[in-house]
């Protein structure tokens, strides 16, 4: 090829790839017809490059462009056709008859199963319904909250502290399987997630899978049962799966190994625990136990290697087909067919895409340069699927490869067919390691702000262990199950490894994620430094290294403070900050065993702006306030716990709680904090966890925050006449997520707020906030920031005007628009 035509061609797939990057930065998506002028008027902008007489530069821009507004409209036109089928708002919280057939492998946990339906029919009130075809579904047993259940006015049960539904109270599920067809009462709604600074767009996930409602069974006692139908044969290799995992617990007693086995063989990463998944990301090996980009490729290497070394042992064979190319044949076909018993998940399928467009292009004799190899399999997997460019996994698989490409690292592994010594593989396997990790540094810190020390060393072990010992013996587990507890012993042994090099105080560097240019320029460094060139030219990446790593996040100036009301769901959660001091207020809720707030959102988010407490204040014990605490405090254990839970509190073991009490105070860079709440008789009179809730303002002296917990209308007519005009507040958070038992109006007219902060769920079954709260709060006006509306809300006291919501600020088209 040569440097012309080459330039071109790189240029071609170089703007097909930026051009749908560019279409996923619209907030909006615009009418079809357009997206369809742009697709038709593309070709002929390129046409003109072999038409027009113009010098090579612009022939190359025109190319750019050309394939740059291909991309844009192509991938706008199939978002125009996706959001079709998008469900009808008017549906959502209504009640639909449902006949579906279960197509993924159902998810069991202590609250109920998760599965992905796919709709064959629904029916509303006794009429054909259309909705969308795909959707993930609910089915939860017994109470959603534990704690006896006495049935109250107007449908309402006490579970505990808490209101529950009478709905609520379900049929435990069924033993559901893959390829079932069911039919059910579903209550629908639209895909709907948390949005924070640095936090995992949900909705995102969801649309690249093209899952476009959620719903729960309702499953009552006054709701009709719901009805297995039969065994259908729509989805055998799921289901064929979902029998593996089965087996697997069956043979292996330890759950915790166990579930690392199902991630292997089957692909179920929910199934390893998640105090493992910390052990993993501290150690950098995180790769090695998801079927992820990385992992589909060794596989392929693995696999090509077999089939190579089998093939050598016929002369026929190789006569019909050299090996070079039966190995590259075999090792596609192999490694596809395991990402497709592992679940076929996104990350396995533009694995295997790229796999195949780089075979097909080495059987086809074409002998292109290394970059355009490269950029080309980039190009192919954007043109499949344009989001994957928002996947983190997608820019990590993709740099590993070019560096590994760029500095010729494994290529005699990758080409030689001839022995060679072990020494020279396990050199070559840790300079290749090493490669990886020097390169992809900056880019892990600038997608999750840490990277793991130890990872050369963890991966150094666990890379032959897994890939050469573990997953051969767990897939041959699958005809002989009595290997899977030889895989499980494997498996202790290196845990105890992991286990040990995360327990280093230095295991990982946290920093706060920079801005894209600085991890850019970061990126940029870590490659430099690892090029094969002298080592003067590559010192040049250490000046283009240095401000990924020495990168502050922003702080309020002296004297100021900033809040960010967290995105969690139904539950409190609020970042306070100062010019050198933070504080939590609240953890949010428990979503499961195995979830929380605090592990989901908070402890990602304080890693991502580096944010050290001082203080984490849980005003008081109900799950939705303290369910992520107990992971907070394990990542923070420097910071002190202020608190009305009670003695006996689970958390008190974690960290002893000193009692929040009126008239505690104290001062951090100029900003005032004050307790209102609680007294301290109170804590022998009240028995309602409610009541005794935490009250804290933040002051500066100009201007001021209330954040009220979830105290009720006889706790603010005691603040109202004890605080008096000292109750007065520029910010609120409302009480009790705008519960109808608190909020009064002689409440709101003392704070008088500018600014009343809602933190509650969408759609959440309590109606927070209420009807009668928002009228209140519209009367005088106060505006109304609430989570499904805003995302995560960012307030600074320096300049209140420019306050912020997320949903609204990263608007992208995929979002859910709530009414």
């Amino acid at each position: 090829m040569t440097n012309g035509p080459a330039r071109t061609l790189f240029a071609v797939l170089l703007g097909s790839v930026l051009g749908a990057l560019l279409q996923l930065q619209q907030p909006a998506l615009w009418d079809w017809q357009v997206y369809a002028s742009i697709v038709l008027f593309a070709p002929v902008i390129y046409a003109l490059t072999a038409i027009i007489s113009i010098a090579f530069l612009w022939r190359v821009i025109f190319a750019l462009v050309a394939l740059g507004l291909l991309g844009f409209g192509t991938t706008g036109l199939r978002s125009t056709v996706y959001l079709t089928d998008t469900l009808d708002p008017a549906l959502e919280g209504r009640d639909l008859r449902v006949t579906g057939v279960v197509a993924n492998l159902p998810q069991r946990n202590e609250s109920g199963l998760r599965f992905r339906l796919k709709v064959e029919s629904a029916m509303l009130e006794g009429r054909p319904t259309p909705v969308p075809q795909l959707m993930d579904v609910g089915w939860y047993g017994g109470a959603f909250l534990a704690g006896p259940a006495v049935v109250g006015d107007a449908g309402i049960t006490k579970a505990g502290e808490a209101e529950v539904p009478v709905s609520a109270l379900n049929r435990l599920p069924a033993d559901v399987k893959a390829g079932e067809r069911w039919e059910m009462t579903l209550r629908f709604k639209a895909p709907h997630g948390s949005l924070n600074p640095h936090g995992f767009d949900y909705e995102l996930w969801l649309w690249e899978q093209g899952v476009q409602a959620t719903g729960y069974v309702r499953a009552s006692a006054k709701d009709p049962v719901p009805v297995r139908l039969a065994q259908t044969w729509r989805y055998p290799v799921t289901l064929a799966r979902q029998t593996v995992r089965e087996q697997i617990y069956r043979q292996v007693e330890q759950r915790q190994f166990a579930g690392m086995i199902a991630a292997l063989v089957v692909g179920d990463q929910a199934a390893i625990d998640r105090l493992d998944w910390d052990v993993f990301r501290a150690t950098g090996v995180a790769h090695l136990v998801s079927i992820s980009g990385l992992h589909i490729t060794m596989f392929a290497w693995g696999a090509a290697l077999a089939v190579g070394w089998l093939w050598r042992r016929s002369g026929a064979l190789c006569i019909a087909l050299p090996s070079p190319s039966a190995s590259l044949i075999g090792g596609v076909l192999l490694a596809t067919a395991y990402a497709v018993f592992s679940g076929w998940g996104v990350p396995a399928q533009r694995t295997c895409l790229m796999l195949a467009t780089v075979a097909l292009l080495r059987l086809s004799g074409a002998r292109w340069p290394w970059a355009h190899v490269w950029m080309l399999a980039c190009a192919v997997v954007v043109a499949v699927d344009p989001w994957a460019l928002l996947q983190p996994g997608f820019w990590l698989s993709f740099v590993a490869v070019g560096v590994l490409f760029a500095t010729d690292s494994g290529a005699g592994s990758a080409h030689s067919t001839g022995p060679r010594g072990i020494n020279d593989r396990i050199f070559s396997g840790l300079k290749e390691q090493w490669v990886i990790t020097v390169a992809l540094t900056p880019l892990s810190l600038l997608l999750f702000g840490q990277v793991s020390v130890v990872g050369l060393a963890a991966n150094a072990l666990a890379i032959p262990w897994i890939t050469l010992l573990v997953t051969p013996l767990a897939m041959m587990g699958v005809l002989l199950p009595a290997l899977w507890d030889v895989a499980a012993l494997c498996i202790g042994w290196l845990l105890a490894y992991l286990q040990w090099l995360a327990s280093w105080s230095w295991a990982t560097i946290t920093v706060a994620v920079p801005p894209w240019w600085v991890g850019a320029a970061g990126v940029l460094g870590g490659v430099v430094l690892v090029l094969p060139w002298n080592w003067s030219m590559r010192a040049l990446g250490v000046p283009l290294l240095l401000p990924v790593l020495l990168w502050r996040a922003p702080l309020p100036p002296m004297g100021e403070f900033e809040l960010l009301a967290a995105d969690i769901g139904q539950g409190n959660a609020v970042l306070v900050r100062t010019a050198s001091h933070a504080l939590l207020f609240d953890a949010g809720p428990r979503y499961s065993l195995e979830s929380d707030a605090g592990h989901r959102v908070l402890v990602p988010l304080l890693q991502a702006l580096n944010t050290r407490l001082d203080t984490v204040v849980l005003s008081h014990r109900d799950m939705d306030h303290v369910g992520g605490a107990s992971a907070v405090l394990t990542m923070q254990p420097q910071a002190e716990l202020l608190s009305s839970i009670e003695a006996g509190n689970l958390l008190q073991s974690q960290r002893a709680a000193r009692r929040c009490v009126a008239g505690q105070h104290w001062e951090w860079d100029g900003v005032q904090f004050d307790i209102l709440h609680p007294q301290a008789a109170d804590y022998g009179t009240s028995t309602q966890p409610n009541a005794l809730s935490c009250v804290l303002r933040i002051s500066n002296g100009v201007l001021t925050a209330l954040l009220a917990g979830d105290i009720e209308q006889p706790q603010e007519a005691r603040l109202v006449a004890s605080v008096g005009s000292d109750l007065k507040a520029n910010v609120l958070l409302v009480p009790h997520h705008g519960s109808k038992t608190s909020s009064s109006s002689a409440f709101l007219d003392a704070v008088a707020p500018q600014v009343g902060i809602v933190q509650s769920g969408y759609r959440n079954r309590f109606g927070h906030p209420a009807p009668v709260v928002v009228a209140r709060l519209q009367e005088r006006p106060i505006q109304l920031v609430d989570s499904p509306h805003c995302g995560a809300y960012t307030w600074q006291s320096w300049q209140p005007q420019n306050s912020a919501c997320i949903r609204l600020k990263r608007q992208r088209y995929w979002h859910h628009r709530v009414p």
